[in-house]
Formats: C-alpha cells, sequence, structure tokens
C-alpha cells in the first residue's frame, strides 16, 4: 500500500523514526503540504496520514483510490467526515497519546500565572538581587493553589489527570460534564455550567469543540468568575470568545489566562489576546512533548496496522 504523510513535520522534525509506518507499506513524507498541492501529493495513496491540514470534499472527490484517511491528533474536524463516508473511506484518529503532557502543560501556564518563575528570574539576572535591601523580594503578589478551587470543563483522559494533579496541590475539583453520571471520584464534584464559573478560583477547559461547547467562554461566563480567577485553556481555541476575553483581561474582570490555543493558529498579529494583560499564550505545544509524539507515531502506526487487518479500531468516520 502507497501511505502519503502529507504534513509530517510537527509530528516529526527529525527526532523520531518513521521505522513503524515504513513498515507497513511505501512511505511518502511531506513536512508541510499547500492546499493546491494535496491531491497531486495524495493521487496515488491508498493511505493518507494528516495532522491539521484540512481535507474536504473538493479534495476527496479526486482521490477515488483513497481508501483511509489517519489523523495524526485526537481532534479529526480537519476532514470532511460526511464526505469520506460517502466514498467509503474509513478516518481514525489516536486519543490518549499526549494526556499526561498536556496535563503537566496546564499546570505549567498555571504555575506561570501565580508564581511568576519566569519574571523573578529575569529580575535577579538584571541584578535587582544584588542590589536589594533585604535577604528576598517579590515583584508580583505570589498565589498559593493549596485550598483554591479548580473548575474542570470536560473530564476525559486529559481533565482526569488535571484533575488527580489538582488535588495533589492540595485544591478542591469541581466538573461540569456532559455526562455528570460517569463521574464516581469521591473527591470530584459535579456541578453546573455557572455554578462552575462562579464558584472556581481556576477554570480549565479540558472538553472537545463541539457546536455545544463552541464560545463557552464568553462575556457572560466571564462576568461569573472571580476577579481573582484564572482561566486555563490547552484544548481548543474556539471554546473562547477571544474578544470578550481580552476585553475581561483588559478591564480586570478576572486575574489572568494561559492559553496553549487560539482560533486561528498561527494567529493573526491583530488578535486581541496578544496585547491582552496577564496573558500567557504558548504555541500549541501541550500536546509536542518528544515522548507525546512517541507515542502518537507508534499508535498512528498501530492504527493503520490494524485497518490491514480488517480490523479498524479509533474509527471517527
Amino acid at each position: 500500500m502507497n501511505i502519503v504523510i502529507l504534513d509530517g513535520y510537527t509530528l516529526n522534525p527529525g527526532d523520531q523514526s518513521w521505522e513503524p509506518m515504513e513498515a507497513l507499506g511505501t512511505l511518502t513524507i511531506y513536512d508541510r503540504t499547500p492546499t493546491e498541492q494535496i491531491v497531486e501529493r495524495a493521487k496515488e495513496a491508498d493511505i493518507v496520514l494528516v495532522n491539521k491540514l484540512e481535507l474536504r470534499e473538493e479534495h476527496l472527490a479526486q482521490l477515488p483510490r483513497l481508501k483511509y484517511i489517519g489523523v495524526t491528533a485526537t481532534g479529526y474536524n480537519n476532514v470532511d467526515l460526511e464526505a469520506a463516508r460517502k466514498q467509503g473511506i474509513v478516518v481514525t484518529n489516536v486519543k490518549g497519546y499526549s494526556s499526561p503532557s498536556v496535563a503537566q502543560h496546564t499546570f505549567a501556564l498555571l504555575l506561570a500565572l501565580t508564581n511568576h518563575v519566569e519574571l523573578h528570574s529575569q529580575s535577579v539576572h538584571s541584578g535587582d538581587w544584588t542590589r536589594a535591601s533585604d535577604f528576598c523580594y517579590w515583584k508580583t503578589p505570589l498565589v498559593e493553589l493549596s485550598g483554591k478551587t479548580m473548575g474542570l470543563i470536560g473530564l476525559g483522559d486529559i481533565g482526569t489527570q488535571v484533575a488527580q494533579i489538582a488535588l495533589a496541590f492540595g485544591m478542591k475539583v469541581l466538573v461540569y460534564r456532559k455526562h455528570p453520571s460517569q463521574t464516581d471520584h469521591e473527591q470530584l464534584k459535579n456541578v453546573s455550567l455557572e455554578e462552575l464559573f462562579r464558584s472556581s478560583d481556576v477554570v480549565s477547559l479540558h472538553c472537545p469543540l463541539t457546536e455545544e461547547t463552541r464560545e463557552i467562554v464568553n462575556a457572560d461566563s466571564l462576568a461569573l468568575m472571580k476577579p481573582s480567577a484564572y482561566l486555563l485553556n490547552t484544548g481548543r481555541g474556539p471554546l473562547i470568545n477571544e474578544a470578550d476575553l481580552a476585553a475581561a483581561l483588559q478591564g480586570g474582570q478576572i486575574a489572568g489566562a494561559g492559553l496553549d490555543v487560539l482560533s486561528s493558529e498561527p494567529p493573526q498579529a491583530d488578535n486581541p489576546l496578544l496585547s491582552a494583560p496577564n496573558c500567557i499564550i504558548t504555541p500549541h505545544i501541550a500536546w509536542a512533548f518528544f515522548e507525546s509524539r512517541q507515542r502518537l507515531l507508534q499508535l498512528a502506526a498501530e492504527n493503520i496496522r490494524l485497518f490491514q487487518a480488517g480490523t479498524p479500531q479509533n474509527v471517527v468516520s
């Protein structure tokens, strides 16, 4: 089988081995593929792998040989599933590969907001400590997490690991999820969305992007939050109305935000969050730890192997 990877660079910029894929067929790898070259590069493919590249109906209609699309990510809204179904193309995703790293990065964002380690390190290196009159100093208030309340919107694999870390910090954990009956941890409390926004010191987003969750964070929900509260998003950018969040930060309506995702990636230069105060933004890297990408590559290869064996797994089409 001909296997074509259309945007392989972010998954493997050179620090991984493609051997698991190479064992499954004739492999062609493109670091990046412009939209106008999708059909040309994939026309002889039986199997196509994509990460964020969009495969729409107009592309699939010109790829009659294509039998399988493997999304090398958990989210798969970049593939037109209805068009794939009509053509009998199996589409799979990869789940759970990045849960430890995304949970870790969630707290890295939170600690950046509460501990300001980088700010104080830069201050020391610039000579402030050498010139100080006392044995210690701090340039901004420091916030202790123990006893604070973490509100999780979504409790899948990642949300569950975030909850465990929060409990280890001595935090209380509130949860809003689509099926609250599935939450059976005695230390996690299911609440309404309104109560979660109103009662949490930290709101962290770990839900999928659907029409129900799109802009779940907006002017109304932000108005419910404490002025001392923080918002974290390592899920999907469109979960937040970015103009509303920027306005809330500008007005001191909440204390800060830590974001790993934005509605458009890379962002436009006029994205209001780029100039909002107390807003930490990282370039969608929570999934990109070496170990996570290694698991992702292995699991994506296993998806292909099982498809070839006639027993596909993680099918989303």
